[in-house]
């Protein structure tokens, strides 16, 4: 069986600008970057938003796996086999999980973008250019207070964190300023991942260029000895900052192995960060296509909330259908089953842990009410009696089930789910959005209602100061935005041990942040953290480059 990066390294893509060509992009808003990539200028897109957008979200990840992006490369080919026109719009991948554990971001088999390498190590440098603009405003304020510090900034309060884009849980917190007064003042200090800032929260939500600006300037950086709000306006690193993410905004044009278009552009976790790619490339892709398919990071707890209560909210986004990915395994995982036992018929396990699916199907059609359609991606261990108990369950709560199999078949295995989405998405009229939370309700209460109505908490927690520190922000301006709650991927609590769908416990928030330049305000639930470290045996150990200068053991 080849690998993932065997099947890429074998494939014969076309050139970018064939593909910029069969999607009607303009040659003058075309940079290519080589052969296969290139970016994209929005500004040279004419049109309106057309496209029908098709929402890809899932069960709470196990370790028995799901496969969200390969079910939406898969998903856009079948479209595109069955004769539609249809794009992605994709994150693009953290070397934190490449490196890491988790993977990179360009599918798996024979449903996958390409070059998966350039695209899951340094791409276009779109990270790269958030990482420098993130740390120049760290050593613009520094070198503030060096230079007379004349808004009078307490040192003390500084809260803007340089970031790396790699997992180091040495740089979680460390003291900077060592050295003596002509290297700063000492303080405790600390690193986030390029993929958790809000530079990079930023850049996936703004509009067009100066939208990037002004959000940049919104940006808090500290306090004044008054206790006064300090931003990167104030700074005067709002400029700068743009210069070094202007070529980054332009979407990055790539392509599947099936031949269609995919705009991938912008990487937040959504387990720390909001978990969706840039408005910008969605909303391009959405004046190029008929149908266009994106994707929220995690389990729909996670990534479909945030794309439904931030992203759409701020964007004016509404998605027409949400495709919820799963599989037996992963259920059975959710029941109890152990790892090694996941390749046997186990019908109570799998009985046990559909509680986790059909909790999301729930969300997804009586909060946010919209059609949802299941996509299960069948292994040769599953058997007819497990998968006769999954589709009297779906169909039961009103969520119909089609099987995918673009792994091993790309759009030709997921024809069927295609004209499925389609036909549904077809049929759907445009509707009012239907929120978490209403604006006007109180930060606690958009909390709350997030941990009752998605989480299936009895109750939140605050501890510490969290609540004071809720009404100044209010106090300050920022009640009306939304919330981004940082917990756990691995279960709706903000416990990973808890899985299937834990009811009858109390969320507890730690710590809230203010995002804003972003426009929302973080609370991290439970042990959450922003800057990853690398487990035991790190991805990064398997990966080379050989004699002819391929790269190897990239998944």
């Amino acid at each position: 069986m080849p690998t993932d990066i065997e099947i890429a390294q074998a494939a014969h893509p076309k050139n970018i600008t064939e593909i910029a060509a069969a999607a009607k992009i303009p040659e003058d808003a075309l940079s290519p970057y080589g052969r296969y990539i290139a970016k994209v200028d929005p500004m040279k897109i004419p049109g309106e938003k057309k496209a029908k957008l098709i929402l890809v979200t899932a069960i709470n990840p196990t370790p028995a796996g799901e496969g969200k992006t390969t079910v939406s490369v898969g998903l856009a080919d079948g479209m595109t086999k069955i004769g539609k026109s249809a794009m992605l719009a994709l994150r693009e991948p953290s070397l934190g999980p490449v490196f890491g554990m988790k993977g990179g971001a360009t599918g798996g088999g024979y449903a996958q973008v390409l070059p998966m390498e350039n695209i899951n190590l340094h791409f276009t440098g779109d990270l790269h250019a958030i990482t420098a603009a993130n740390n120049l405003l760290a050593a613009m304020v520094d070198n503030h207070i060096q230079q007379g510090n004349k808004l009078g900034i307490d040192p003390r309060t500084v809260s803007w964190r340089r970031c790396l884009d790699v997992n180091d849980r040495q740089l979680r917190s460390i003291v900077s300023g060592l050295g003596g007064k002509a290297n700063g003042m000492p303080r405790e200090d600390g690193f986030d991942i390029t993929a958790a800032s809000e530079v990079m929260a930023v850049f996936c939500l703004a509009n067009d260029l100066q939208d990037l600006k002004q959000r940049l300037a919104r940006l808090q950086v500290a306090r004044t000895y008054a206790g006064t709000p300090v931003t990167a306006g104030d700074i005067h690193a709002e400029g700068a900052m743009t210069a070094l993410l202007r070529d980054a905004l332009q979407p990055n044009l790539v392509q599947t192995i099936d031949g269609t278009p995919c705009l991938m552009h912008g990487g937040p976790f959504a387990n720390i960060a909001h978990g969706c790619n840039s408005v910008i490339a969605t909303k391009t892709a959405m004046k190029l296509a008929d149908y266009v398919v994106t994707e929220a990071g995690f389990g729909a707890d996670l990534g479909a909330e945030k794309f439904l209560d931030i992203k759409c909210r701020q964007s004016g986004l509404w998605p027409d259908a949400v495709v919820l990915v799963a599989t037996i395994r992963a259920l059975k995982s959710h029941g109890g089953c152990v790892k090694a036992e996941l390749s046997q018929e186990n019908i109570p396990c799998l009985e046990k842990g559909m509680t986790n699916l059909l909790a999301h199907i729930d969300h997804i059609r009586n909060v946010w009410k919209r059609p949802v359609i299941v996509a299960m991606n069948r292994f040769i261990t599953d058997t007819d009696a497990e998968m006769s108990v999954l589709r009297a369950a779906c169909e039961a709560a009103g969520a119909p089930v089609e099987l995918c199999d673009g792994w091993a078949r790309g759009g030709e295995g997921v024809t069927e789910l295609a004209k499925l989405v389609c036909d549904t998405v077809d049929k759907q009229e445009k509707v009012a959005p239907s929120f978490t939370y209403e604006d006007e309700l109180p930060l606690k209460d958009k909390i709350i209602a997030v941990a009752k109505r998605i989480y299936g908490a009895d109750g939140v927690t605050f501890a510490g100061s969290v609540l004071k520190q809720l009404a100044k922000l209010e106090e300050e301006g920022w009640g009306k935005c939304p919330v981004c709650i940082a917990k756990t991927q691995y279960s709706f609590s903000d416990d990973p041990k808890k899985l299937g769908a834990p009811t009858g416990y109390t969320l507890t928030i730690r710590q809230v942040r203010l995002s804003a330049g972003a426009g929302f305000v973080v609370a991290f639930a439970g042990d959450i953290i922003a800057m990853p470290g690398l487990p035991k045996v790190p991805a990064a150990e398997g990966i080379d480059v050989n004699e002819e200068g391929l790269i190897t053991g990239l998944f």
